[in-house]
């Protein structure tokens, strides 16, 4: 899909705060991970290198995805902007939180991240031990239901869905696939607020999505 500008950048702007790191950086690890997915290219296979590399280890020590190989349509200054930004941000999402007193310091600030970041850190590795360990290149993605109640029903545990239609708006594909971004965006897409919103190619939103595949060999995440 693409967004507004002025709700790109706020969505931007919690992202980041929320931990996520910036959207560059994001994109350029989110798209070599669908291009070299469970290959000893993924930057995060659990596969390859297991459940604490997956879940945490990577980030700190994957290094860098190439941005001009794999995002060099956000290597642009509205998208740079967010590089230099990240410090002061994560220090204000650290921090404010005194302002409430130390309660709130702690609660607000690493409480809540250690939430966040552990949230975000599930996708790459329990929602990716799927699959038969003695293949690799064999994507292993899958859907973990259990992990919708930590992710406030946005709809990123069901990332067997994502790894089938990587282009797709829409996460949950099912009734019973909560997922309560997609009608965010459906909403942001009524106000005229997004526009060119892939849909999922099955009728009615329905999809019965294969145990295993093999891993796409290119990338196809769409700008935001």
């Amino acid at each position: 899909m693409r967004l507004h500008p002025l709700v790109r950048h706020t969505l931007t702007f919690f992202a980041v705060l929320n931990g996520s790191g910036n959207p560059i950086g994001w994109s350029a690890n989110h798209r070599l991970h669908h291009a070299q997915s469970d290959t000893v290219e993924d930057v995060s296979s659990p596969r390859i290198a297991g459940f604490w590399w997956a879940h945490l280890r990577w980030i700190w020590q994957a290094g860098q995805a190439s941005i001009s190989r794999y995002c060099p349509d956000l290597d642009r200054p509205q998208y740079r902007i967010w590089s230099r930004l990240q410090l002061p941000i994560m220090a204000l999402s650290y921090a404010a939180g005194i302002l409430l007193g130390w309660e709130g310091f702690f609660w607000l600030g690493s409480i809540r991240l250690v939430f966040a970041l552990h949230g975000q850190c599930f996708v790459n590795s329990i929602c990716h031990m799927g699959g038969a360990p003695s293949e690799p290149g064999t994507d292993s993605s899958r859907n973990v239901g259990w992990l919708a109640v930590w992710h406030l029903l946005q709809g990123e545990n069901w990332h067997r869905n994502h790894h089938a239609q990587p282009w797709c708006a829409r996460l949950g594909l099912t009734r019973w696939q909560l997922d309560s971004g997609w009608w965010v965006i459906v909403m942001l897409e009524r106000l005229g607020l997004a526009r060119d919103v892939k849909r999922p190619r099955t009728a009615r939103g329905a999809a019965a999505v294969p145990a295993a595949q093999p891993a796409p060999q290119v990338a196809a995440v769409e700008t935001v």
